[in-house]
């Protein structure tokens, strides 16, 4: 939204939205075109590609768990394959990114970056996985905290 981007966030929990949206006031971008729905990602996904909507870009930042309102269930292990593909139908003719991050210790970098490549490695561009850091001050260590998976149309 910042970089003049019209932005959807989903996201199931409503705390979740409420609190990202303070974000956005205290960020100064109040007046910035965001759509917040509260609404299972997978399903919010599957539906835009029946309607045949379009996003040049996605970020994907899925829960290790979590309960839908009927009691649905998302597992990471077993939906994030699912979740992944369903944005392919829902990617423009040109995408520009879709970055995955996942905080979940049984999930490693490579098997992010295979995500995104069966994704869209036929469309070129810039694959790239890793681990996403925090650094300890006083021992000068790094601190896991989640692996993420990035592709770029620019190369």
């Amino acid at each position: 939204a910042a970089a003049g981007a019209a932005v959807t966030h989903i996201d199931a929990s409503k705390k979740s939205i409420t609190w990202a949206r303070e974000n956005q006031e205290l960020s100064g971008l109040g007046e910035r075109p965001i759509r917040w729905i509260p609404e299972d990602a997978l399903k919010f996904v599957e539906r835009e590609g029946r309607r045949g909507s379009k996003y040049d870009g996605i970020i994907i930042d899925p829960p290790k768990f979590g309960r839908g309102p009927n009691g649905e269930i998302w597992k990471l292990e077993d939906s994030l394959g699912t979740l992944v593909e369903a944005c392919r139908n829902i990617l423009s003719e040109q995408p520009l990114f879709v970055v995955l991050t996942v905080y979940a210790a049984n999930i490693s970098p490579l098997s992010a970056y295979y995500l995104l490549q069966d994704l869209l490695g036929e469309r070129g561009g810039t694959l790239s996985a890793g681990e996403l850091v925090l650094p300890e001050k006083s021992a000068g260590r790094l601190l896991p905290a989640a692996i993420f998976a990035r592709w770029s149309a620019a190369g």
